[in-house]
């Protein structure tokens, strides 16, 4: 059997395990600390392993960058493309999944695999790329989610109490120094250049987080398995905007390769796999953070609602995706795999948006005609 899909099948399995450990979960109180514990101790440690590793570079240094450039690429893309797909941007499900879709959560989606199939040196430099990342969801998405509110409370004539901003943008800087992942990185970068390794710790210390460093991949599989809960209602509607978020990533993906010169096998697939991270649960905490700032009246800005099913829905998604993409060994380190994948995915939502047209001009044209036929009658009933 092929190595990559027999891991992959491992993989599958420790999911069905976790799913079939729901039963034993009380309420979503246990998934929260499994889910503080993966991404306060668990993953920073799997990452300061990582960093430690490899050789620092002034190229690794562009990574957030580059990362942050995807952010924005997608912001553009589905700001671009939903109205296009039958979804109003100015309304409150349009400017939920605009939050939304440009997010990233790598440390549970993406980390665990690149380093099971792609080794250390590669989840050091998605470590570094997610830095980039942070920033978009953390100020970027924060300051447009506000934006929004102060355009929508001038709209509605409502006062818009600013005070507080400068302190607000402060706080979010520190939450992001203050997140054990962004600390770890900031150590082990200030260790590289002053030439340490993981060996200059005590043994003792080194033999610890080695050891935690090894149940990353085995806790995160369980954790989503058990997270996995599949909603009825708007499920078709969500899996044609995961469907379009993957194939606009994919797409850009294939591009990047087209551009960019000649890259490892193991750099070329992490260029693929990164951007199909699940959506980040930092937009949901801005459109929270709004929520609470309208007065009862108000207009809504955001669909929490709508929010949250989404997130429920990516996680497994793009664990879906990502592993299947992995699966296929090197095939997706060639520029036309991920452009044909991701246009493949853009079938899905490209068809529905064409039905509707359809149907939305059957309509109107049968509404014309009925109303000239009424015309027509009153015509000829006045003379």
């Amino acid at each position: 059997m092929n190595p990559a899909l027999q891991k992959t099948l491992i993989f599958l399995l420790l999911i069905l395990a976790g799913f079939f450990l729901q039963k034993k979960i009380d309420g979503r109180q246990d998934l929260k600390g499994v889910k503080v514990l993966i991404l306060s101790v668990i993953l920073p440690a799997t990452i300061f392993v990582a960093l430690l590793k490899i050789n620092i570079s002034f190229e690794l240094l562009l990574l957030p960058a580059g990362a942050l450039f995807l952010n924005l690429l997608l912001f553009y893309a589905a700001r671009f493309c939903l109205p296009r797909l039958g979804l109003a941007a100015d309304s409150p499900n349009g400017r939920t999944l605009l939050l939304l879709v440009p997010s990233l959560a790598p440390g549970l989606s993406c980390f665990p695999f690149v380093v099971e199939y792609l080794g250390d040196e590669s989840l050091a430099m998605a470590a570094l790329a997610d830095v980039g990342n942070k920033i978009f969801v953390l100020i970027i998405l924060y300051l447009v989610a506000m934006n929004w509110y102060y355009r929508q409370q001038e709209v509605s004539g409502a006062v818009a109490a600013r005070p507080g901003k400068r302190k607000k943008l402060k706080d979010l800087g520190l939450s992001l120094l203050r997140e054990p992942v962004n600390l770890v990185i900031l150590v082990a970068v200030g260790m590289l250049c002053l030439g340490l390794n993981l060996e200059a710790l005590p043994s003792f210390l080194e033999s610890t987080i080695v050891r935690l460093a090894a149940l990353m991949t085995p806790i995160v599989l369980l954790f989503i398995g058990m997270a996995v809960r599949f909603e009825r209602n708007e499920m078709v509607f969500i899996l044609r905007v995961l469907a379009f978020r993957a194939g606009i990533g994919l797409l850009i993906s294939g591009a990047a390769m087209l551009i960019l010169p000649p890259m490892a096998p193991a750099f070329t697939l992490l260029l693929v796999i990164f951007p199909q991270s699940a959506v980040s649960f930092w937009p949901f905490a801005h459109m929270s953070a709004v929520g609470s700032l309208g007065q009862e009246h108000a207009p809504k800005i955001f669909n929490v609602h709508l929010a949250l099913n989404v997130l429920a829905c990516s996680l497994p998604f793009s664990t879906v995706v990502i592993l299947t993409i992995l699966s296929f060994g090197t095939t997706f380190a060639q520029p036309a795999s991920p452009l044909v994948a991701g246009a493949l995915f853009l079938l899905l939502p490209l068809i529905y948006a064409i039905r509707t047209n359809i149907t939305l001009n059957k309509s109107t044209r049968a509404k014309e005609a009925t109303s000239h036929r009424m015309r027509v009658q009153e015509s000829q009933l006045s003379n």
